[in-house]
């Protein structure tokens, strides 16, 4: 360790704190460690005012430490994270197999490992009684033709309204909103079925807004798992906007909004619906092989097929599609899905992603065509908490790309 005049090495280009920590990818706390550990040497700047940093010297632990130079203005931005890691077509939480986490425990127990890295059996989420009612209200005042997204997005707002403490952005104060604003999400949709016993699972609470048909353990364990596994998956775009959303210290229930909005796109959580609609109509016509025709030949995708980040079957697909040949409702629903993709895959290889499992769930249980979007955002939530609290930690206001002006010069 050294801490020399600035001056020790005149012409040698210098980084302030603020610029190593950058570019080494750390909080500024951890430079000065470097420092203490002999990994960097420091000098005072001039006036006596901070330290500056070699920056050769920077760049060379950066690269020891494997941290990446920041991307060029319009690339791609690059984001550290110890939530998710998608690796050699699986998808690992905090280290631990997915498609494991969902087997053994339900949807709160696993958001509760995603955030704290500590697990928490028999963890319950329960609303509480302002922020519900307010939400509930305001659902109650929306047209009656208003998508499942309107109305969640519609009780984020009124919950936050209700909740003065939600600039409190320290990771306890955000997670007991998080605790609260998952189960109000979820009970503040209309009821179509019996309502769950008191103190059930967010998934059983889940059903009962979801379908008016009874909830049965088969189909039951379908859901949780599926909220469970949709909980987070890398940068998806929704989870791109709550991260920008936290970076400008945006407090949690605006960063979910922020996630929903983006969420609603056709392209993203919206996408289940299309595989619904698809998969029913294979089912009503007894057959998936003229409804996949009817895609191809128009130029249509076939939906619930294929997936960016992974070669073969998605793997949180792999998983319910075992649940829900389990489930004997769902036989007809599953077995129409598995004609639409060895029909499909005569054609290209194609595998199933999540959102053809979870239209297996939605058809054959008699939902709706945007009850996987609605699964999908509720497990999201979770997801988009994650990631604020993890952009919460770093310097606000870094995700700041630079536009590439096309427009007529002045």
């Amino acid at each position: 360790m050294t801490d020399q005049p600035e001056s020790a090495r005149p012409g040698a280009p210098r980084l302030t704190t603020r610029e190593a920590a950058e570019l080494l990818g750390v909080k500024p706390e951890t430079v000065y460690a470097y420092v203490s550990r002999g990994q960097l040497n420091s000098a005072r700047a001039a006036g006596g005012r901070g330290s500056t940093f070699d920056a050769d010297e920077v760049r060379a632990l950066a690269r020891r430490s494997g941290r990446r130079d920041p991307s060029p203005a319009g690339g791609d931005l690059v984001f550290r994270t110890g939530l998710t890691l998608i690796e050699g077509d699986r998808c690992y939480f905090r280290g631990v197999d997915a498609t494991e986490l969902a087997r053994r425990y339900g949807y709160e127990e696993v958001a509760e490992w995603l955030w704290t890295g500590e697990p928490r059996p028999g963890a319950r989420f329960t609303a509480p009684a302002g922020p519900l009612a307010a939400a509930r209200r305001a659902i109650g005042a929306l047209p009656a033709h208003s998508g499942s997204t309107d109305r969640l997005r519609v009780a984020v707002t009124a919950a936050a309204a209700t909740d003065a403490l939600r600039f409190d952005l320290s990771p306890e104060a955000v997670l007991n909103s998080a605790r609260g604003l998952i189960p109000t999400l979820v009970a503040a949709l209309p009821t179509l079925g019996d309502p769950a016993p008191e103190g059930s699972s967010l998934a059983r609470e889940l059903w009962s807004r979801l379908t008016a048909e009874p909830a049965d353990t088969p189909s039951l364990a379908v859901l949780d798992a599926a909220l469970a596994l949709l909980i987070d998956h890398d940068l998806a775009a929704s989870t791109l906007a709550a991260r920008v959303a936290a970076s400008a210290r945006a407090h949690p229930y605006a960063v979910v909004s922020a996630g929903l909005g983006v969420l609603e796109g056709p392209l993203h959580g919206a996408a289940s619906g299309l595989a619904h609609r698809m998969l029913q109509e294979a089912v009503d016509r007894g057959s998936a092989v003229p409804v996949v025709a009817d895609h191809l030949r128009t130029g249509r995708r076939v939906p619930g097929l294929g997936h960016r980040l992974y070669r073969g079957e998605d793997p949180r697909a792999t998983l319910l599609f075992d649940l829900l040949a389990r489930t004997p409702r769902a036989a007809a629903a599953l077995a129409a899905a598995r004609e639409v993709m060895a029909t499909t895959a005569r054609h290209a290889p194609l595998h199933a992603n999540v959102d053809l499992a979870l239209a297996v769930l939605s058809v054959s249980r008699g939902m709706a065509a945007d009850a996987g979007e609605t699964v999908f955002a509720v497990a999201r939530t979770a997801g988009w908490i994650a990631h604020a609290l993890e952009e919460y930690g770093e310097r606000p206001l870094r995700i700041r790309p630079s536009g590439q002006y096309t427009g007529p010069r002045p």
